[in-house]
């Protein structure tokens, strides 16, 4: 479905965006993998789920901190690539503290990397995507972008804005064949929240199964995580012809956590 075409996932390297990436390949779409840490394990798990297409898959280590790199990041995808036709902005990083304990430099970081990011991709993207009047944004806010946890203040208002962001991408590219949603995840099973899980198993006293049963038990009522391939799956749904007017949504796959 998505031959010819090159996404470019931000936070690519584990976790959610990894799994995103490995969906799009499935569908012949070729990759730019960003993230820290490892780069030729993940682009040997994309390149293998792609195997069948004959896809290319890249990576650029941008921080997703500085502007600088991700304008280095947009120009390299154009010149491995033509252009970035899918643009998954993923990359996020959390930490937890009441707001009078909150370090402002965590906050910069946080709203930096998980709001900031995604208007400097979005805005070295869309002058091509509008000159090709093809395109997909998705922008992978998180439940939190639409409802509130304690001490997860810095989070909760860079996913807010990333919801709002979509929104106005979304209402400006109305009469392209550009479009740009949300998904908004409950909880996933990503290394991220695997230090909450090992976090409260440690407070508790518990085993980190029964930890797991106590994060999902306070704010999700399928009592399951949602795992990165269905998240991916999603993404493969925006990018088809079926969304071609789906446009700025906010789409929670909480398990019926913003149904309470």
């Amino acid at each position: 479905m998505l031959k010819g075409k090159t996404a470019l996932v931000t936070g690519s390297t584990s976790g959610i965006g990894l799994g995103i990436a490995q969906c799009l390949a499935r569908q012949g779409a070729n990759v730019v993998l960003n993230g820290f840490g490892d780069s030729e394990g993940p682009r040997a798990e994309v390149l293998a789920a792609g195997q069948h297409a004959g896809i290319r898959v890249a990576y650029h280590g941008a921080d997703m901190s500085r502007a600088g790199d991700i304008e280095d990041m947009m120009a390299f995808a154009a010149k491995e690539f033509g252009r970035v036709d899918i643009l998954v902005n993923n990359a996020g990083i959390q930490h937890v503290a009441n707001i009078e304990d909150f370090p402002a430099e965590r906050w910069d970081a946080i709203i930096a990397i998980n709001l900031t990011s995604a208007f400097h991709t979005t805005r070295l993207a869309l002058p091509a995507m509008k000159a090709a009047n093809w395109g997909r944004i998705i922008n992978v806010a998180s439940v939190h972008g639409l409802v509130a946890s304690a001490q997860k203040s810095a989070y909760v208002a860079a996913k807010h804005g990333i919801v709002g962001l979509t929104k106005v991408t979304a209402l400006e590219t109305a009469t392209t064949g550009v479009t740009c949603n949300a998904i908004c995840p409950g909880w996933v099973l990503t290394p991220l929240v695997q230090k909450q899980v090992d976090a409260k198993a440690a407070a508790a006293g518990v085993s980190g199964e029964e930890a797991k049963k106590i994060l999902l038990g306070e704010k999700e009522p399928s009592m399951q995580f949602t795992t990165p391939e269905e998240l991916g799956e999603l993404a493969v749904f925006f990018c088809s012809s079926a969304a071609n007017n789906v446009r700025g949504v906010a789409w929670n796959m909480d398990g019926g956590w913003t149904a309470q």
